[in-house]
């Protein structure tokens, strides 16, 4: 695995609280109420040198070990609606609730049946342009571009891209200079320039959406699951605060129109894409809170508080990273001493 300098600082994190045990002095500090955890992708690992997107997948067993884990560390398991209703009341036990981000083929295949195992309900929030083939996995399309691509040149707007992409470091550098440039920018910026590269591969946006993600007989199906919450994830995945009210607006409640009409029963969640503070802040948690959903979460990391009872549109997330699949990293996290420091001690980081 290549691995950056943040995941060298995070690494050496982790083992300082591994040896020292000292998250399990703090934890009583740090771990507050609970936490929503956040997926993507649960699948086996497909052993390839380049996969700058290995953060967004876990391997079914690695969640397997980490339900056990936190049953056995006193976690209930809940739904969204009953992490709410304790974080409103001021009841109940700590308690996890998990959510899986755009609606991926393997939660059916590969999540699924170890939920079942475990009794684990769990909230789908579904990105309904991925459903019905209209938006695009654009961090997926950047990927298997450089994959196929052995020199990455792309130019506009003044600026230009000319990078080697022949070896696993040469398609990692290339992957992230790209990346932080695009996203840093106009979104339509970003969508045209990655349409290129695939022009350049040969490889089609909608074929990847369709080998990846559910269609809507698919999420019909799991929505009648009893284990399943269906919630709503945008139309089109966009970095929703690069955008006008209009826009937002639009993508907010017209996908969860959408949603309901195929899930047969109310969508109350809503999970924002990308999620950080450059793509969604107070004025999304307004609109969020405006359209009525009972709950918004972020990717703002972070355990869960009395004091986000009133900030239930602007909720942080524990993620299962596909980088630290060991019960150890798994342990330190549950204890919130990572996110205290992240955060700076706050436990609110709604800004």
């Amino acid at each position: 695995m290549i691995r950056g300098g943040k995941q060298t600082i995070i690494a050496a994190g982790f083992a300082f609280l591994q040896a020292t045990r000292l998250h399990r002095v703090l934890a009583p500090l740090t771990r507050g109420l609970g936490a929503i955890v956040m997926l993507h992708h649960v699948r086996p690992w497909a052993e390839r040198p380049f996969a700058p997107n290995r953060l967004l997948e876990v391997e079914p067993e690695y969640l397997d070990a980490a339900l056990t884990m936190i049953k056995s560390r006193g976690f209930d398991i809940v739904t969204l609606d009953e992490a709410v209703a304790r974080l409103v009341e001021g009841r109940g036990a700590r308690f996890i609730a998990l959510t899986f981000d755009d609606g991926y083929r393997d939660n059916v295949t590969h999540a699924l049946p170890v939920l079942e195992r475990h009794g684990a309900p769990f909230t789908l929030n579904v990105t309904s342009g991925f459903a019905d083939r209209t938006a695009r996995l654009w961090w997926v399309e950047l990927e298997e571009a450089i994959v196929v691509l052995d020199h990455i040149a792309l130019a506009g707007e003044g600026e230009a891209i000319d990078l080697p992409s022949v070896t696993p470091d040469e398609k990692q550098a290339a992957f992230e200079a790209l990346y932080w440039w695009l996203r840093g920018g106009p979104e339509d910026r970003m969508l045209a320039m990655i349409a290129e590269l695939l022009r350049q591969a040969g490889l089609s946006s909608a074929a990847i959406v369709n080998r990846l993600c559910l269609d809507w007989g698919g999420i019909e199906a799991l929505a009648r699951h009893p284990l399943c919450t269906i919630g709503v994830h945008t139309l089109t995945h966009p970095m929703l605060a690069k955008h006008d009210a209009a826009f937002v607006w639009r993508e907010l409640e017209e996908s969860r129109r959408v949603i309901e009409s195929h899930a047969r029963r109310p969508a109350r969640h809503l999970a924002y894409p990308v999620g950080d503070p450059g793509s969604a802040g107070p004025r999304e948690f307004a609109m969020a809170r405006d359209l009525g959903f009972a709950s918004a979460v972020t990717t703002r990391p972070g355990m869960l508080f009395p004091a986000h009872r009133d900030h239930l549109r602007a909720l942080p997330r524990l993620s299962l990273n596909g980088h630290w699949q060991d019960l150890d990293s798994l342990d330190v996290l549950l204890s919130g001493v990572p996110f205290a420091l992240w955060n700076r001690g706050r436990r609110l980081n709604v800004a």
